[in-house]
C-alpha cells in the first residue's frame, strides 16, 4: 500500500539524488543577474529546467514570467510553489553584472533553484495527488528602475510596476487555489526555516522640483535653486518621523536621482524617488499626506515649482495560518524543533504580498544566507539550506495539501476570505493610487 509517509520519502530521495544540479542551477542564477522585466537569461534556464521534466510550460507572461503546470490522478485543487526571476542594483557586489550593476544580493536566486527543486521532486509523483501543481518564475519583484518601468508603462507592456501585480492583472494566477514560495533571510547561517513572518505595504512616489537656472560664479541670485528646495523637502521629511507610530511601522526614504545638470549652474531640475512603507495601508496613506506636506511646504519656501508622482506599490503580506502549521509541521520533520523560528518581523516589502491579498499564501524564508540583503556582503554560507531543503519543505507542504482527495488543500481554501472579490476590484484598487499632482 502506498502511504503518505512513503510519497514524502521518495520526493526527498529524488531531491537528494538531484541536489548538486539544484544547487549549479542556483550558482549559474546568481552568477548571472538581471533585473526585473528584463530576466530573458534566468527566464530561457527556468524554462528549460522545467521542460525537462516533461511539463507544459508556458513562456513570455508579463514580459519574462515562466508558469509549468501539472495535474494529478483527478481534478482537485491547484497548488501554486512559487520563485522570483529578479536581481537587485548592487555594483559593489562581487558578482554583480559590470554593465548594469545587477546582483543576487538578496537571494532570488535560491528562490528559483528551490522552486526548481520542488518540481523535481513531486514530477514523479504526481499520479498520488488529487489536484494540479504550477511552478512559476515571476518577474520583477524588486521595486527598482521606476523610470524604466515607466517606460513600459507608457508603451503599454505592463500597467503595475511588480511582476506579480501584473500577473494578478493579466489573470495568470486565476485557475491557482493557493501558493508558498521560500526567500532567503539575510545573516541567518544557520539550518533554519522562518514562519509567519510579516512584511509592510509602501506605496512609491516620485518629485520633480523646478527652479530657474543661473551662472554660480556670476549671478546665483537670479537664479531659484531646486536642489535647495530638495534638500529642505528631506529635512521637512525627517522632522515629521516622530509623529510615525511605532505600532505602524512606517518608514520614509527617499533618494535623489537627480541633482542638477552642470557643476557651475545653479540646478534647475532636480528628481527624487522615495517609498512611503508601513504595516498597513491606512498608515501609508496617513504618512504618505504628511511626506506630500513637507515637500511642498519645502517647494514654497525656496520659490520652485514641484509635481509629485505616486505609484502603486505593494500590499502587507498576510500569512495564511494553516499554510503556516503545514511548514512548521514539515520544517520540523526536516530540522528538527530547533529548525523553526516562527512570527518574526522582516520589515520588508514584497509584492507577495499583493498574491496573499487574492489567495492563501505562504511566503517562508529560510537560513544559509550571511551577510546584510541588497549589499555586497550578501553571500550563500550553506548551499544545502539554501537551495535543497526549501525544495524539500515546498514539495512535502504539496504532498500534504494533495493527498487522498485534497483534503487539506480544501480546507485552506475553505477558511480563507480574500481582500478582492476579483482581479478588476484589486486592479482598481491600486489605480487609485497612481496620480500626478
Amino acid at each position: 500500500m502506498i502511504t503518505k509517509d512513503l510519497v514524502k520519502k521518495k520526493v526527498c530521495e529524488t531531491i537528494d539524488s538531484q541536489a548538486q544540479r539544484i544547487i549549479e542551477i542556483g550558482e549559474d542564477i546568481f552568477c548571472h543577474p538581471e533585473l526585473g522585466f528584463k530576466e530573458e537569461r534566468t527566464s530561457n534556464l527556468v524554462a528549460s529546467c522545467l521542460t525537462s521534466l516533461g511539463l507544459e510550460t508556458q513562456r513570455g507572461l508579463a514580459l519574462t514570467g515562466v508558469k509549468a503546470t501539472a495535474s494529478g490522478k483527478k481534478k482537485g485543487p491547484h497548488v501554486m510553489i512559487m520563485g522570483e526571476l529578479d536581481a537587485v542594483v548592487c555594483p559593489l557586489h562581487p558578482h554583480s553584472d559590470p554593465v548594469t550593476g545587477a546582483s543576487h544580493s538578496c537571494g532570488h536566486n535560491a528562490q528559483i533553484a528551490s522552486m526548481i527543486g520542488s518540481a523535481i521532486g513531486l514530477t514523479p509523483i504526481l499520479a498520488e495527488l488529487d489536484g494540479s501543481l504550477s511552478f512559476c518564475g515571476v518577474p520583477a519583484e524588486e521595486y527598482v528602475e521606476l523610470a524604466f518601468r515607466k517606460q513600459l508603462k507608457d508603451q503599454g507592456k505592463i500597467e503595475f510596476y511588480g511582476g506579480k501585480q501584473e500577473w494578478i492583472r493579466q489573470g495568470f494566477f486565476d485557475d491557482i487555489d493557493m501558493g508558498m514560495m521560500c526567500h532567503s533571510h539575510a545573516g541567518e547561517e544557520r539550518k533554519k526555516f522562518l514562519i509567519d513572518c510579516d512584511s509592510s505595504g509602501f506605496i512609491g512616489r516620485t518629485a520633480q522640483f523646478r527652479g530657474k537656472e543661473a551662472h554660480v560664479g556670476a549671478e546665483p541670485y537670479n537664479g531659484v535653486n531646486a536642489l535647495n528646495a530638495a534638500t529642505l523637502a528631506i529635512v521637512a521629511m525627517n522632522m515629521q518621523r516622530e509623529t510615525f507610530k511605532d505600532s505602524e511601522r512606517v518608514r520614509v526614504h527617499p533618494i535623489i536621482t537627480k541633482g542638477g545638470d552642470l557643476v557651475n549652474i545653479v540646478p534647475a531640475d532636480v528628481r527624487m524617488e522615495m517609498y512611503i512603507r508601513a504595516r498597513n495601508i491606512q498608515a501609508v496613506t496617513e504618512s504618505a499626506a504628511k511626506i506630500e506636506r513637507a515637500i511642498k511646504g519645502a517647494s514654497m519656501a525656496i520659490g520652485t515649482e514641484v509635481t509629485l508622482f505616486d505609484i502603486p506599490g505593494y500590499l502587507p503580506l498576510r500569512q495564511d495560518s494553516h499554510l503556516c502549521q503545514l511548514s512548521s509541521d514539515n520544517a520540523q520533520s526536516l530540522l528538527g524543533k530547533n529548525g523553526v523560528i516562527y512570527g518574526e518581523e522582516l520589515k520588508g516589502a514584497t509584492d507577495a504580498g499583493d498574491v496573499s491579498s487574492i489567495m492563501p499564501f505562504n511566503h517562508l524564508s529560510s537560513g544559509g544566507f550571511s551577510g546584510v540583503a541588497h549589499s555586497l556582503n550578501f553571500t550563500i554560507s550553506d548551499k544545502e539550506m539554501a537551495y535543497v531543503l526549501p525544495a524539500k519543505l515546498m514539495a512535502l507542504n504539496a504532498v500534504d495539501l494533495l493527498w487522498e482527495g485534497a483534503t487539506e488543500a480544501k480546507k485552506v481554501i475553505k477558511a480563507y476570505t480574500p481582500s478582492f472579490t476579483n482581479n478588476e476590484e484589486y486592479c482598481q484598487f491600486w489605480r487609485g493610487f497612481s496620480r500626478e499632482y
